[in-house]
């Protein structure tokens, strides 16, 4: 016997009317938050520098849009790899980030993923939308990030009172949290 809604439609019948344009939709995208730890910097964290707009020039997560027919977790495997060259980094899901205005071409959907690595055993090459990559150091409190930088460069806040590009300052904070949990001396 076939199920049948109010309407008295089957699932098939209903599927064949739906009207998917109904409901508006977000573009999805995935963001890499790579840690290491060290002796001489502490938590450190990978970004690459932004090539094209938006945010052109600032330091953001390696990351971008999905591509039809793949989850998030292989998009974020493809971006790390075309913005960094790495590749076989597992990691795990840190958060989704959907606050209207995150992202200034529209409607945009993230969702981060993080992973503690030993950077001496990974060789970083910036590549496709990523014009520099490096790693910094980062330092947080309580009240959020303090600071972000490394041997040659200390970031500064832009306009907005942000480090990052879009909202990765909140994403690494949530990612600084989340490696403390862990590993508590670095807090």
């Amino acid at each position: 016997m076939e199920l049948r809604d109010k309407k008295g439609l089957t699932e098939e019948e209903f599927l064949r009317q739906y009207n998917s344009d109904k409901y508006p939709k977000p573009s999805l995208t995935a963001d890499n938050v790579l840690f290491s730890l060290s002796e001489e910097y502490g938590l450190e964290v990978l970004l690459i520098q932004r090539k094209g707009h938006p945010f052109m020039t600032r330091w953001a997560f390696p990351g971008g849009f999905a591509d039809k027919g793949e989850t998030l977790a292989q998009t974020a495997s493809r971006e790390l790899q075309e913005e960094t060259g790495l590749t076989g980094v597992s990691s795990a899901l840190l958060g989704v980030y959907s606050a209207p205005g995150r992202d200034p071409r529209g409607w945009v959907v993230s969702a981060a993923y993080y992973t503690v690595v030993d950077r001496s055993k990974l060789k970083v090459k910036a590549g496709d939308d990523a014009s520099d990559a490096r790693w910094f150091a980062v330092s947080f409190s309580d009240k959020g990030l303090e600071a972000v930088q490394n041997s040659t460069m200390k970031l500064e806040k832009d306009k907005r009172g942000c480090f990052l590009a879009f909202d990765h300052d909140a994403i690494l904070l949530d990612g600084c949290r989340a490696v403390a949990n862990i590993f508590p001396k670095i807090s």
